[in-house]
């Protein structure tokens, strides 16, 4: 029992919280917009708590669609499923009982976000095939991993405003943007196996989409947010969030597998840093 619960928290990738947190920041930064401040201990904690959950859920069902590519990845060949150490069944089961639980949560917001959360899920389904079908996967995932945005709104407002897709738009570029670094890790790999990337198809204009990403994300933020909060106050953190995506164009431009995969696993800082301007700005 003790190996197979290493193996579970291996597939859902435990020790790297990173991969969660890059879906949380943008939900709670649109729950303190949506309520204009603090929106109270209880939406915290379901969007937290639901953020880590279905990024578990997530990790189950990606490893499953994948895990005949995955053998083929130097980084990705010793994952549990593909080894054969979690087989196809645990994993689906271990991923709805998780999906299930954030379900769980849900229930205890409103309608609206209830009805939101089905979209959601629909969407979580689909990311793991898109590289299948789509050139730019990256994108698909940034719809995914930005729907916590609506439902944020949804769960405090009781309906989803044009500010919230507003905001989806330009968190999808940060997810562009850091899922491209992450896909150029594994450029060499996935030429060789034939999977479709943002990597692979932007070529040599790999680096310059990404920054440009970086950009548009902070440009929506900070227009978002202009009159919400004290300008100096989104000056900071537009700053301070501009000045991590100039160190990322140190560590990618050579595109080595380690530059690339730092800056990759780095990137919560940059949504930590719009989520801190966020509550700060209302603070004040």
């Amino acid at each position: 029992m003790r190996h197979s619960l290493a193996l579970y928290l291996e597939l859902i990738r435990w020790n790297r919280p990173a991969g969660w947190l890059l879906l949380l920041w943008p939900s709670l930064y649109a729950l303190w917009i949506a309520a204009e401040g603090f929106p109270g201990w209880h939406l915290v904690a379901v969007f937290t708590l639901g953020t880590v959950l279905m990024r578990s859920a997530g990790c189950c069902l990606n490893d499953v669609a994948d895990r005949e590519f995955d053998r083929h990845v130097k980084r990705t060949a010793q994952r549990p499923v593909t080894t054969g150490a979690v087989s196809v069944r645990e994993a689906l089961a271990l991923g709805a009982v998780l999906a299930a639980l954030a379900f769980s949560l849900v229930l205890t917001t409103n309608n609206a976000a209830i009805e939101w959360s089905f979209a959601a899920l629909a969407i979580a389904v689909i990311y793991p095939y898109a590289k299948r079908f789509v050139a730019m996967p990256q994108a698909v995932l940034g719809v995914a991993f930005s729907f916590g945005i609506p439902m944020a709104f949804a769960a405090v407002e009781g309906e989803v405003p044009l500010l919230a897709w507003v905001l989806l738009l330009g968190n999808l570029f940060w997810v562009l943007a850091y899922d491209t670094e992450y896909a150029m890790v594994d450029r060499d790999d996935d030429l060789r196996i034939g999977i479709k990337t943002s990597a692979i198809t932007l070529g040599r204009a790999d680096v310059p989409v990404v920054m440009a990403s970086y950009l548009i994300a902070v440009t929506t933020w900070a227009v978002v947010m202009a009159g919400r909060i004290p300008t100096i106050v989104l000056l900071l953190a537009s700053a301070a969030a501009l000045a991590q995506a100039l160190w990322h164009f140190t560590l990618i431009r050579g595109r080595t597998r380690e530059g690339c995969f730092r800056a990759f696993r780095v990137n919560h800082w940059f949504g930590f840093t719009l989520f801190a301007g966020t509550v700060v700005g209302y603070l004040l």
